[in-house]
């Protein structure tokens, strides 16, 4: 008995860095700004096909409505209510998309904006996505309800009520970020009507939540919130089965607060990655692929186990947040494709893949001044998610996640979960290649000059399909064709001006 007791006690300690994905799903999509109604069927005629994992989802709840500029993205980061009221659907719709995506095995993961309100400066009255009436400068939200009581201007001790110093940690979390109120999340009644707002959530089917802003709270608040959680639905989860939490804290060093300080409370957003990685695929301050052979833990990242990665996130692919102009995006594709392959290949961390929209950069000094736009709209109502001839989307949705070369190494990731990193080649520069054990092998060539080799690929003997140059439909490949001899090597030529200057084979694109 003393036995099971520690087993489940583990169990318990271990649930909020699992992600719940169904068992052998390995990767998740943020589809920014989407509607619920075409999450919905994005679940059902696209991602459990395709062997995604879950979707990170906006944030559901209701926010002020912005005019100048006119209804810009990050007015979805300043909550007014807990109410299931925003500009992607209402509770009704929400609740419908965890239904049927749950029912596919396809998680929805919350973006939950727990640490503020609105800003400070927005005016009283009822600009906000349900109608609820609202005034910051008396701290007044009686649609939650929150009053003067429930923020943290008592304690903040910048003299602005800002936050003016990183270097100081308490700066950082008890006051104002940007200007948007405070919560007190030391206080009991605070605490309990934001897991209030989540145990809604999850009783609808959550699997879990991203924590916005997470630097900015005492992770021993986020902890008291989070043990005031319910245990997920056991109508799609097992029972006693914890939400996955990834919070959002971005430490690229030399700053007061780390990563580390929240891994008691769940995984973490690893920001070093995308900025480190984009370096490398550029060819930045004399970075080369080869570089890579110790990606992960080896360049000062957090332990695996506790990273949530990706190559590119809203913020940061629109110059907010961290990383700078190292981020790769949808903008610099031919690059950005390779850098989601070498991520989803390589098996550190939990991977996060992004899907955008198109907006109309426009740089001044270096600046993209259009950097605020919202989500294709007419008139503000967010336009339906249209899916093209050849599967991409129309109405200016980007839809990363359904290029070829993104798809299918979501697949290949699925195929090599567990698998060790094995048989790295490269040749001192940009041409590198790894394998996940006998399932699967990767070449890149970001040399300006051809690559011709034979490599081991730690695969057995056959046919492969690479799964970035094309498909295996029935059989058949409708890209190129890769021969592994019976001592596991293969043969591999890539151009570097190659549409995409890599090669991916594994188990299952075998002929």
């Amino acid at each position: 008995m003393k036995f099971f007791l520690l087993l489940s006690f583990i169990g318990f300690c271990w649930a909020q860095y699992d992600p719940h994905t169904e068992y052998g799903r390995t990767a998740i999509v943020h589809l920014f700004e989407w509607r619920w109604v075409d999450i919905a069927k994005e679940c059902e005629r696209y991602l459990a096909p395709n062997g995604f994992g879950g979707v990170q989802v906006s944030p559901p709840n209701e926010n002020i409505v912005v005019n100048n500029p006119f209804r810009p993205w990050w007015e979805r980061y300043q909550p007014i209510s807990y109410k299931i009221c925003s500009r992607s659907g209402n509770e009704d719709e929400f609740k419908d998309m965890v239904t049927r995506c749950n029912n596919v095995g396809v998680r929805i993961y919350v973006d939950a904006v727990i640490n503020h309100m609105c800003g400070e400066g927005a005016e009283a009255g009822t600009s906000s996505t349900c109608g609820s009436y609202f005034n910051p400068k008396n701290r007044d939200f009686p649609a939650v309800p929150y009053s003067g009581w429930d923020f943290n201007d008592g304690k903040c001790k910048s003299g602005s009520g800002g936050i003016e110093s990183y270097n100081d940690a308490a700066q950082v979390r008890d006051c104002r970020l940007t200007g948007l109120l405070d919560l007190a999340l030391e206080k009991d009644y605070v605490r309990t009507t934001l897991a209030n707002y989540m145990n809604r959530l999850i009783d609808m089917g959550v699997a879990g939540f991203r924590l916005d802003a997470s630097k900015h709270m005492w992770p021993g608040d986020i902890k008291a919130v989070l043990d005031k959680l319910h245990n997920l639905n056991t109508r799609w989860f097992s029972q006693g089965s914890r939400p996955f939490i990834y919070q959002e804290v971005i430490d690229l060093g030399g700053e007061a607060i780390t990563s580390s300080e929240y891994f008691g409370n769940g995984r973490v957003t690893e920001f070093k990655y995308g900025a480190k990685l984009g370096t490398v695929i550029r060819k930045w301050n004399g970075e080369k692929m080869a570089y890579l052979k110790n990606w992960g833990e080896g360049w000062g990242f957090m332990p695996s186990d506790r990273a949530l990665v990706f190559v590119d996130n809203h913020d940061n692919q629109r110059g907010h947040g961290a990383g700078g102009s190292s981020i790769l995006t949808f903008w610099d594709a031919r690059l950005y494709k390779m850098a989601v392959g070498f991520m989803l290949a390589h098996p550190y961390g939990f991977t996060r893949v992004m899907s955008s929209y198109h907006w109309p950069r426009y740089f001044q000094n270096g600046d993209d001044i259009n950097n605020w736009v919202g989500p294709p709209n007419d008139n503000g109502v967010t336009k339906e998610v249209t899916i093209n001839a050849d599967t991409t989307c129309g109405n200016d949705w980007v839809c990363e996640h359904r290029w070829r070369q993104i798809r299918n190494m979501v697949a290949f990731r699925n195929v090599v979960n567990g698998q060790p990193f094995s048989n790295w080649w490269d040749n001192g520069s940009n041409q590198v290649a790894f394998g996940r054990g006998n399932r699967g092998f990767i070449v890149f060539n970001n040399d300006d000059w051809s690559l011709s080799t034979t490599l081991q690929t730690g695969l057995p003997a056959g046919t492969y399909c690479d799964v970035i140059s094309g498909d295996k439909i029935d059989g058949y490949c409708t890209g190129i064709k890769v021969y592994v001899s019976d001592d596991g090597t293969a043969q591999f030529s890539i151009s570097n001006s190659a549409e995409d200057p890599f090669i991916a084979i594994h188990a299952e694109s075998k002929i």
